[in-house]
């Protein structure tokens, strides 16, 4: 089983190898470290690994939060394979048919940040436009986001948004009347770094399917 962890820990030499020590400790077996932010004498890293069987988090927040000044701020699973591309992947099949540029981007994009599903949602009439396999119908009702205002799923510019219990991501499509909303009812918020990567995206593949 993948497991995704966001650890923030001091920014000081030794640290990542007492968080790695843990983990494997736990059995856990390390797949790759992402860095999130280093800043104000701390450090926010994603970790991916790999557990032999299923995984009980609590024991995982406990262990580790039993080091000095380490804290566990979510742990959930992840489909995102280390050491593959599907940023690159994404663009290949994009560029090969633009015409599906944006539904394609929905089907693909949630792995890159480890996100469950996402939609693409008409900034004027709030209809959904494409969903990937896992996205409800509608974002209204059950399943969907209903209390949720319109005007918070389509901002003016990219944000994050907590909303019951989903963790929202919405980005304008540049020279489109489009949002793209990624989702997530496991694991932490989307950070700034996820944020970040993502928008890079969406612009490579606006300019694409334009």
């Amino acid at each position: 089983m993948m497991v995704r962890l966001r650890v923030s820990f001091p920014d000081r030499p030794g640290a990542l190898g007492q968080v790695a020590r843990v983990l494997g400790t736990l059995g856990a077996d390390i797949l790759q470290v992402t860095v999130l932010e280093r800043q104000t004498g701390r450090a926010v890293d994603d970790f991916t690994v790999s557990w032999p069987g299923t995984v009980d988090a609590d024991t995982v927040r406990e262990r580790l939060s039993a080091v000095p000044g380490i804290r566990v701020e979510a742990v959930w699973p992840t489909r995102e394979i280390p050491g593959s591309a599907p940023d690159y992947d994404l663009l290949k099949h994009v560029a090969t048919d633009p015409g599906r540029a944006f539904a394609t981007l929905v089907d693909a994009v949630p792995d890159l940040v480890s996100a469950e599903w996402a939609v693409t949602v008409d900034s004027g009439t709030g209809e959904l436009v494409h969903r990937s396999w896992q996205a409800p119908s509608s974002l209204d009702g059950a399943g969907g986001l209903a209390g949720v205002k319109a005007a918070d799923l389509t901002p003016l510019r990219p944000a994050t948004l907590d909303a019951g219990r989903y963790r929202l991501m919405s980005l304008p499509i540049p020279d489109t009347h489009l949002h793209l909303i990624l989702a997530r009812t496991e694991g932490s918020s989307f950070h700034r770094a996820e944020m970040d990567r993502a928008i890079r995206i969406v612009e490579v593949v606006s300019i694409i399917g334009r």
